[in-house]
């Protein structure tokens, strides 16, 4: 039989367009493609108008009924995008709104089988929850990140197109509601899913990790490493777990000829858990360690803790690089006072430079070899990356296609920048295991 493939994607705020939309629901009407936009609470027409660009005598031309009652809230207007529309050629394309109700219009699904240009074609039913703020009227940069993730999973099916196999994926914004996502449980919106990727909030991931027990459903998580794996058989946990992040680094250090392990103790830390998980494993690896006050180092007089004959290795007490910033040149009098130094970093550093070795751990490769990818993105997408390390499109593209793959059996991917290995976790769900330290002198 010759091979066939399409893919039926439901949308929930942009299509595949020749530029950048905004985070709204999108109708097309009589040939042109609007927002639909529901009215908040002490908005006036200017301020619309400013909002999505558009003229108030446009906006009244598309929505008279603003002329008799005026602007009301929580009702619907329909705003023009003034944008052209790609025509797909290689995939159907559906672009609707995420509502919980959604019917394709294109296609006709029957059962698990799909009838296209009269050939049998086998359905996957995806479905992706993450926030992205779509009722809101100015996105943030997290709603950002979110449309570079879902743009990047949609290329990903895109490359998938050598299958016989059509993919749907409904798009649904969870924003931060936990009443959304038990809504989605309790209805018969997910019964035909088949895998899930997304959310990012612990209360919703708890929630819809009982479902997809259930329900048998794998649910990918790209952000989260909170959830209790052993108690969800059917998570994927694309992150690292603060145990493996220390083993790899203890097996590191006990690799290394003479090291000498300092740790500035602060008890307020965003990442008190990590760190104390690190200290763990380094008493139980029986590797020595010196613990150092963090005034010292500011008042530099930390060159009591450091051993001049090895290679000091510093564990700060924040992943954030603006929040040890300042530590940096106080560090760097010690390196030039002759005191070898290297810091535990992490990969959101590598874009810094901070004049000192690192050593880190990471689920990422660095790949340059993106050229390709980058051409296809462009050709769809007008929108500029938002500058995180990682690229969130190409988180997007990496974990689509490792769900993708997961529900064919595969328990390893390799992505656009990540190697991803499916470990189970005490007969219960699953964690990448591709945990790798990496330095950066």
């Amino acid at each position: 039989m010759k091979k066939y493939f399409s893919i039926l994607i439901i949308l929930c705020t942009v299509g595949i367009h020749a530029q950048e939309l905004l985070p709204y629901p999108l109708d097309t009407i009589n040939g042109e493609e609007f927002y639909r936009y529901e009215i908040e609470r002490s908005i006036g027409l200017y301020r619309i108008s400013v909002n999505f660009g558009v003229p108030q005598s446009e906006i009244i031309r598309y929505n008279p009924q603003i002329q008799e009652y005026g602007i009301r809230y929580g009702e619907t207007l329909s705003i023009p995008t003034k944008r052209p529309v790609v025509r797909q050629t290689e995939a159907v394309v559906v672009s609707t709104t995420v509502t919980e109700t959604v019917v394709p219009t294109e296609v006709t699904v029957s059962d698990e089988r799909l009838e296209v240009n009269n050939e049998e074609t086998e359905v996957v039913e995806l479905a992706m929850m993450l926030p992205f703020e779509s009722k809101q009227t100015k996105r943030s940069a997290n709603a950002d990140r979110m449309m570079e993730f879902y743009q990047g999973a949609l290329l990903a099916l895109q490359e998938l197109q050598n299958d016989s196999t059509l993919y749907r994926l409904r798009v649904y914004d969870t924003e931060r509601s936990e009443r959304r996502v038990n809504a989605l449980c309790e209805s018969t919106e997910l019964d035909s899913t088949q895998g899930i990727i997304g959310l990012a909030y612990p209360i919703q991931i708890e929630r819809m990790a009982q479902w997809c027990d259930l329900h048998q459903v794998p649910l990918l998580l790209p952000f989260s490493d909170d959830i209790d794996l052993a108690t969800h058989p059917q998570v994927l946990q694309f992150n690292s777990a603060d145990a493996q992040e220390a083993d790899s680094l203890c097996q590191w250090f006990k690799s290394q000829d003479s090291i000498h392990c300092v740790m500035i103790e602060v008890k307020e830390t965003d990442i008190v858990g990590s760190v104390r998980t690190l200290r763990k494993h380094i008493k139980t690896n029986g590797i020595a360690y010196t613990g150092m006050a963090l005034r010292d180092v500011l008042n530099d007089s930390a060159a009591y803790a450091l051993d001049k004959e090895k290679e000091n290795i510093i564990i700060l007490h924040s992943d954030r690089y603006q929040h040890v910033r300042i530590l940096m040149p106080h560090l760097l009098k010690l390196q030039q006072a002759g005191y070898s130094i290297r810091i535990v970093s992490h990969y959101a550093w590598i874009q810094e430079e901070i004049g000192l070795p690192q050593v880190y751990t990471s689920v990422f490769t660095e790949n340059t070899a993106l050229e390709a990818y980058d051409t296809n993105r462009n050709l769809y997408f007008a929108n500029t990356h938002v500058g995180d390390t990682p690229r969130y499109d190409l988180l997007g593209h990496d974990l689509m296609k490792a769900l993708v793959e997961w529900l064919k059996g595969k328990k390893e991917t390799e992505g656009l920048q990540s190697l991803i290995r499916w470990q189970q976790k005490e007969n219960g769900g699953y964690q990448n295991a591709n945990v790798k330290v990496c330095t950066k002198d």
